[in-house]
């Protein structure tokens, strides 16, 4: 986000851009293409403010909020409420819609907004609707339509089923909620109805449920309101050092000590049943992404389903490189297993570094307790026969047998599972950077996968 001011402070022109620095460049440039308006803007721009928001929607809301605030005489999107996109639902129908509109002429009808960008405001609608289907038109016709194939609209014919009817009423309550931000609450209600399912052993209605719940998790990411951004410019810079000093707290409550999280390193791998195998590594610098010092990886033992095999070969890999500066903390996107290989890439390499793991299912942060011990433990395993070498590698959380537990303990002992509460911010800052790491690594495979293909 971003205020262009006049000499006596006087906000010109508020705009919003994922690359700040490209964006507000471009009008100053020797060479740029202006429209006359926009020359007597930069010419009467005294001084630049930046805001760095969470979210391209926060960036939306804070831009509708500083133009109504300041009125800067340069904007003429969403200069008044006429121009503002809505979203209504007309609850009173007898066949209630979900519909885009400009102006609140329903008086029975639900609205919600103004948004600032049309485009956003159906980008929104879209996804919702992939988790609760809805009717988009006022009058929709009495016949089966295109998208109810696709399973995004519940059509009239279905409606003279009473039960049909009544889901459709709650989908309707829940987009309310979404779009009134108690999306919390709805997740709460969601989960309850998920394990009744299952109790009761209906695990297609679980599944449903489940796959909404998924989907509810993307769409509401931890937001701000704008005019927190307002009484704060520097809250971006402060919810980094939040979830910083948290994990640090953390970590070292567990037992792995901390003094600065200034370069975290995450590692994924990617690839399909063992093949065109890739692995990404991500650094977060101060809590941001740092593009620059990104790398990607070539699975060299390509071919065989073995994740932790592939894991410990790309820190094999890292450590190699001593020019690459090195990092506060390394997580590898996985359970018990996966760092397990990490330690033993350690262990080969004679380096170590701080490590933790974050386990999908229950997002759980996999520690463990004395990277020493597991040392240990692990040149327990690599004086066993070959064959029974590999099954522990593949298979590293415990023996079941006697004799086997003697030989090398059991190996959840050497872990903690720290569960973190969901709206934790240190538990956000570990999601962030394994998601990262999980979109780069899954990118580089599908190029190579893509390029493999068109080879042949």
């Amino acid at each position: 986000m971003y205020l262009f001011l006049s000499s006596e402070r006087e906000v010109l022109y508020v705009g919003k851009a994922k690359n700040l620095k490209l964006r507000v460049s471009s009008y100053f440039s020797k060479n740029a293409q202006l429209l006359e308006k926009t020359r007597i803007l930069v010419s009467q721009t005294a001084k630049i403010e930046t805001t760095h928001v969470e979210s391209e929607l926060e960036a939306l809301l804070l831009e509708a909020y500083y133009i109504k605030k300041y009125k800067p005489r340069y904007n003429i999107r969403l200069a008044d409420d006429k121009t503002y996109p809505l979203i209504t639902i007309t609850i009173h129908s007898e066949y209630p819609a979900v519909l885009y509109a400009r102006r609140m002429d329903d008086p029975k009808a639900l609205y919600f907004g103004p948004y600032p960008n049309p485009g956003d405001v159906r980008s929104v609608l879209r996804v919702i609707r992939r988790i609760f289907p809805f009717q988009s038109v006022r009058n929709h016709p009495k016949r089966i339509c295109l998208y109810n194939h696709l399973g995004l609209c519940p059509c009239l014919p279905f409606f003279y089923t009473k039960e049909v009817k009544q889901e459709y009423t709650k989908n309707l309550k829940r987009i309310v909620q979404i779009l009134e931000g108690k999306a919390h609450t709805l997740e709460k209600e969601l989960k309850r109805e998920r394990d009744i399912f299952i109790k009761k052993e209906e695990f297609e209605k679980a599944n449903i449920v489940q796959k909404q719940l998924s989907a509810l998790e993307v769409i509401t990411k931890p937001r701000h309101k704008p005019f927190e951004y307002d009484t704060n410019p520097n809250l971006r810079e402060d919810l980094r050092e939040e979830e910083l000093d948290g994990l640090i707290d953390i970590l070292s409550i567990h037992g792995l000590s901390l003094t600065s999280l200034e370069k975290m390193e995450c590692y994924d791998i990617s690839n399909t049943q063992g093949s065109h195998a890739t692995a990404s590594m991500v650094v977060f610098v101060k809590g941001e992404k740092d593009g620059d010092q990104y790398r990607r990886f070539k699975i060299r033992k390509d071919g065989k389903p073995n994740d932790f095999a592939m894991m410990e070969e790309v820190l094999k890999r890292r450590i190699s490189h001593t020019d690459w500066p090195e990092p506060n903390l390394i997580i590898v996107d996985g359970g018990k297993g996966q760092v397990t290989a990490a330690l033993n890439a350690f262990e080969e390499t004679g380096k170590s570094f701080p490590l933790v793991g974050l386990a999908k299912r229950e997002e759980t942060i996999i520690i463990p307790i004395d990277q020493s011990i597991c040392h240990s433990f692990i040149a327990r395993i690599r004086q066993l026969p070959e064959t029974k070498q590999s099954h522990a590698t593949v298979r590293p959380p415990r023996f079941a047998r006697d004799d086997k537990k003697n030989l090398y303990g059991s190996n959840e002992e050497h872990f903690l599972e720290v569960h973190l509460p969901k709206n934790s911010p240190s538990l956000h800052l570990i999601q962030r950077i394994r998601d990262e790491a999980h979109r780069f690594a899954i990118t580089y495979h599908k190029k190579v996968r893509s390029k493999n293909f068109l080879s042949k």
